[in-house]
């Protein structure tokens, strides 16, 4: 009974953001796909599919037995925006199926359940924030994790242009309206969460503590932001209105590109400094995957962003971002790995004393 219980407290504890792990392998699968490197992207993209129905069943099995803590996490300041993984990972997969399998039908799907899942946690997570008594103040309420709302809003832009391209008309114009509408209310959502984060970051105390994994997502919201915009501006001469808009579609495709750019070395700085200089400990936290998506998302958006405005100058970026990136989701796969052997074995531990 003791083991039970011990991987129900898990389970009851599981992070929202976890299907961060599917974000983080997709679009790596995505990537390597681009860079001709079809093995590599064919096996993540099997290791991807194994990941999304685990954590799908983990997330549904959490909300039937722990159904308080399940919604309270919903609706909690610096969880629930962790939900928005979902919407980001079924669109992923989705690209997965699309690009990899051709299988439009599954891309179909995943594309409506994200949709759903978008609308159910937008409406949800932001109604609660608003309306909720009790509220904490700006330092202690939020993160770089809200921007995961921008990252999901994104996702569905960049399945749907994609999507576009394989379906006959009028739904080609539509799905690419749809998708324009996405990346304008994504970019949108950015500006007014990142001028609160920003300003939490300058104005209030910094602890290494205060400094979670999905600040990256600062980066990696710019990220998809740039690649949505990118198969925007590919898909303008099917759309008229796309064509229309194309001076403003470039030019903020780059004004995206170059926001993310600018918080690399940012991000760096305060990694070296959280680790190094204030020595915080490194272990492994579902977060990090939070970590790991957004340089995957930098090399695929660059590579989109050079092939769609002929920028042949920053082919050589997307490599190095890639190969980075494969490091990190190495290492936090290691990571992953080593946990759940160590609550298997606390668990067992626990059994064994019980003399069952």
């Amino acid at each position: 009974m003791k083991a039970g219980s011990r991987l129900l407290g898990d389970l009851a504890a599981m992070s929202p953001a976890y299907f961060g792990v599917v974000m983080a392998t997709g679009i790596l699968s995505l990537t390597a796909d681009a860079l001709a490197m079809p093995r590599l992207a064919r096996a993540l993209f099997v290791v991807n599919c194994a990941m999304y129905v685990v954590t799908g069943l983990l997330y549904v099995l959490r909300m039937i037995r722990f159904p308080q803590r399940f919604f309270g996490d919903m609706v909690d300041h610096l969880r629930g925006p962790g939900f928005f993984t979902a919407v980001a990972a079924s669109s992923i997969l989705g690209s997965q199926f699309l690009i990899l399998a051709g299988s439009e039908r599954a891309a179909l799907g995943l594309w409506f359940v994200a949709i759903v899942l978008w609308v159910g946690l937008t409406y949800t997570i932001f109604t609660a924030f608003t309306v909720k008594e009790q509220k904490p103040a700006l330092d202690q309420g939020i993160s770089g994790g809200w921007l995961l709302a921008v990252v999901a809003t994104q996702s569905i832009a960049v399945l749907g242009a994609l999507l576009a391209n394989h379906l006959a008309q009028p739904y080609r114009l539509e799905l690419n309206f749809l998708a324009l509408s996405m990346w304008l209310w994504g970019g949108m959502l950015y500006i007014w969460m990142m001028s609160l984060i920003f300003y939490r970051y300058t104005f209030f105390r910094f602890s290494p503590g205060d400094l979670t994994p999905p600040y990256w997502i600062n980066m990696g919201a710019m990220a998809i932001s740039t690649l949505a915009g990118s198969l925007l501006i590919v898909n303008a001469p099917d759309a008229p209105y796309l064509s229309s808009l194309l001076p403003f579609l470039k030019g903020f495709t780059v004004f995206y590109w170059a926001t993310g750019t600018w918080w690399i070395p940012m991000l760096v700085i305060l990694a070296l400094w959280r680790h190094v200089y204030k020595r915080f400990p490194l272990k492994y936290d579902p977060l990090y995957w939070g970590a790991v998506f957004p340089l995957g998302m930098y090399a695929a958006s660059t590579h989109w962003m050079a092939a769609a405005m002929e920028f042949d100058f920053l082919h050589g970026l997307p490599p190095i971002f890639l190969y980075a990136a494969l490091i990190a989701w190495t290492a936090a796969f290691v990571g992953l790995a080593r946990d759940l052997w160590r609550r298997l074995g606390a668990a067992w531990a626990s059994r064994g004393g019980t003399g069952r």
